[in-house]
């Protein structure tokens, strides 16, 4: 629940320090004494997106900062989740925002996104303001209504698992079903392209072995010309270099039993020698290969223009990507020929995916079928009290159309009295019974779902007298058990019900108009009901009004 809550230079607020009680408490003030900025502010700690101009006039930086106690609320996993160091009896929440437009959000001083801010905020404190009777209209709020009180939160994301799995292999077999379509249309330029490459019987690195073929035929003539030079410098039946170490080596050999010191030199010369001799034989080989074929050199530059030509015409630059390029047509061709059967077994598939998501929307539909009875009678339960004797309220459950939320179109179906027939609840309840609706659907689901705090914000529009004391004893209910429930009213019935009254109320400074807000204490609590209740002019009758009010909050 919200222990405390701080807030520093917010529109007209320069500095404000509130703690927060559990149960059921009320805010008061008159219009325009600023209850909507202080819900603004708490807005923005829940993840609204914030405006630099929200900040008071002149203020470099604002602060909003709140302390939850979560100790009755298991909310570890989303700590963890979100690597922020939790602490239960006292999770803080910061949003400061700068007069530059700079916003920045913590969560026990850890910075975190706005939307982790907005996910923690929607587990934290339920805003129910006037526009959000609104909801009560839509058919996906209804369907979350029912969801909430049948509990199926695991046949739900059960459903939506196979939901998934069964649009995924929709959109396959779509997907093959063009791609076959498509392939069908070039399948005759398919085969002549593959045709084509596999006719010129491709081979990964031919193509850089016949060009240095071209390149050694092309320059034949100089190439033997450099061979036999070199071979002719090595060794010749005249002499050369391979002759000349011979005798190098033998004559320092004759000496080396004379003097030892050439014993190296002429082992180092006999190892030149048979190397070198070695060289010349194999340079004498090489002029022998050496030979200019002109029909061997034509075919040759035949097959590179034709791969040349190839790589030009699918515009790629090598073999191997040509060869990959065949590769790639076989297995189009191949698929052409067997997508049939692929096309079948895709379908299967789906048709099974198909069968197992109905299975899951069947029973999602059971468990709301139940609930449905369920809140039919917990609300006639709850409208009765709040006026409503005769009213009737039904839950109407159509099946449909598979969707991401199953099978399900959801209605909540009103009358106020047996003389009109059941019609959409938003087209026929007044302000009044839409807002008495809402808190009875409100109650209803606090039980089913586990919400520290809960704030109402004037939902007792169009109500007044004993119904609006009966909707205050439906919230201080609610606020029992732990909970924490806040409602902002006009109504002095209501006011009397809190266990808490807080008041709103501007104050003229030297700086300027200010929003303040304090906590009532017993007398000042009389005071504030008996204005409600008379205006500025309080009366003795007002004020002994406003005890017995007080006294009704004690009874209950």
């Amino acid at each position: 629940m919200l222990r405390q809550l701080y807030i520093r230079n917010f529109a007209l607020i320069d500095e404000l320090d509130m703690l927060f009680e559990p149960g059921f408490s009320v805010i008061t003030g008159e219009t325009g004494a600023g209850k909507s900025i202080i819900l603004g502010a708490i807005g923005l700690l829940l993840g609204q997106r914030a405006d630099a101009k929200t900040l008071k006039q002149g203020a470099d930086k604002c602060v909003i900062e709140a302390h939850f106690d979560l100790s009755h609320y298991d909310m570890g996993d989303f700590f963890e989740q979100n690597e922020i160091e939790p602490d239960a009896e006292d999770t803080i929440i910061r949003r400061e925002l700068t007069a530059a437009g700079k916003s920045r959000a913590f969560v026990n001083d850890t910075p975190v996104a706005l939307t982790v801010l907005r996910e923690l905020g929607e587990r934290l404190v339920d805003i129910h303001s006037q526009h959000q009777n609104l909801l009560l209209g839509k058919h996906d709020f209804q369907l979350s209504v029912v969801d909430l009180i049948a509990g199926d939160g695991e046949a739900l994301e059960t459903f939506r698992q196979r939901f998934a799995d069964y649009q995924s292999l929709r959109r396959q077999v779509a997907d093959m079903e063009e791609e076959i379509a498509r392939n069908r249309q070039q399948a005759e330029f398919l085969q002549f392209q593959f045709d084509e490459l596999q006719a010129a019987r491709l081979v990964d690195g031919e193509q850089e072995e016949l060009e240095q073929r071209s390149e050694t035929m092309t320059h034949a003539e100089d190439i033997k010309q450099a061979l036999y030079t070199a071979g002719g410098a090595l060794e010749t039946d005249d002499g050369g270099i391979v002759s000349q170490l011979r005798l190098a080596a033998a004559a320092l050999k004759g000496v080396e039993h004379v003097y030892p010191d050439v014993a190296e030199l002429a082992q180092r010369l006999e190892s030149s020698y048979i190397e070198l001799k070695d060289v010349a034989a194999e340079v004498n080989a090489r002029t022998e290969d050496i030979d200019f074929d002109p029909a061997e050199l034509e075919q040759v530059n035949v097959r590179l223009d034709r791969l040349y030509d190839l790589q030009k015409k699918y515009r790629v630059e090598t073999v191997a990507a040509l060869i990959e390029q065949r590769d790639s047509l076989e297995q189009k061709l191949s698929n052409i020929e067997n997508s049939d059967a692929c096309l079948a077994e895709l379908n299967s598939r789906a048709a099974a995916a198909l069968t197992a998501c109905q299975e899951a929307a069947d029973s999602l539909s059971q468990q709301r079928a139940q609930a449905a009875k369920n809140i039919e009678q917990q609300l006639r339960e709850r409208l009765v009290p709040l006026g409503m004797p005769n009213v009737r309220f039904e839950v109407h459950v159509e099946r449909g159309e598979l969707t991401g939320t199953g099978q399900d179109h959801v209605s909540f179906l009103f009358s106020a009295n047996t003389s009109s027939p059941l019609q959409p609840v938003s087209q026929v309840a007044s302000g009044g019974e839409i807002a008495r609706v809402m808190l009875a659907v409100k109650a209803m689901i606090s039980g089913a779902v586990k919400l520290p705090t809960i704030i109402f914000d004037e939902i007792d529009t169009g109500v007044s007298g004993k119904i609006a004391e009966q909707m205050a004893r439906m919230m201080a209910q609610m606020g029992q058990g732990g909970r924490q429930v806040i409602s902002i009213t006009h109504l002095p019935q209501i006011a009397a019900m809190g266990s808490t009254h807080y008041k709103v109320y501007k104050e003229e400074t030297p700086q300027g108009t200010t929003t303040r807000m304090l906590q009532l204490a017993p007398d000042e609590r009389v005071t504030e009901l008996a204005q409600m209740l008379s205006g500025s002019a309080v009366s003795e009758a007002a004020i002994e009004n406003a005890k017995q009010l007080l006294d009704l909050r004690l009874e209950v």
